[in-house]
Parts: C-alpha cells; structure tokens; sequence
C-alpha cells in the first residue's frame, strides 16, 4: 500500500469508504489541499522529520503547528472525504 494513503487514514477519524488509487488520489488532494498543505502530507508519508520539512517549507515551528492542525482538520471534512474515497 501507498505510503501516503496510510498516512491519509492515520489522521481521517473516520472513513467509511475506502481511499481512490494512488493517482486518482493524488490529484484529489492536489485539488483540495494548499502546495503546503500537499507538500506536508508528502512529508509525513515519508517520515521526514519536522525541523527539515520546516526549513524546506520556510516556515518556523508555530506556523508548521498551524498547518499540521489545519490539515487534519480539512481531511476530517466531509467534502474532502467525498473527493479522496471511492
């Protein structure tokens, strides 16, 4: 399975369909999500840890806190489950 699809389903509290393939996926994120947004996702996915994404993305560890916590709450949203499930 996708790195990121396990990581999608790590932060959705709750998903009753499962995720879309792996590029039909993607490109739904893409849609739903901001570059930064997207970019962190990827990150996490990929374990790469938060001082070096932090640098990656120029932002300092307030604003990632920010963007971690708004990201989790835009996957939880019902419009975006609707985009990234079956």
């Amino acid at each position: 399975m996708d790195t990121l699809r396990i990581e999608i389903e790590k932060h959705i509290k709750k998903c009753v369909y499962p995720l879309k393939e792996k590029e039909a996926l993607r490109e739904a994120l893409k849609l739903k999500l901001t570059k930064k947004e997207f970019k962190l996702l990827k990150a996490w996915a990929e374990n790469t840890p938060a001082h070096t994404l932090q640098e990656t993305l120029n932002i300092d560890k307030e604003r990632y806190d920010v963007l971690s916590s708004k990201l989790i709450k835009k996957l939880n949203q019902e419009k975006i489950k609707q985009a990234i499930c079956i």
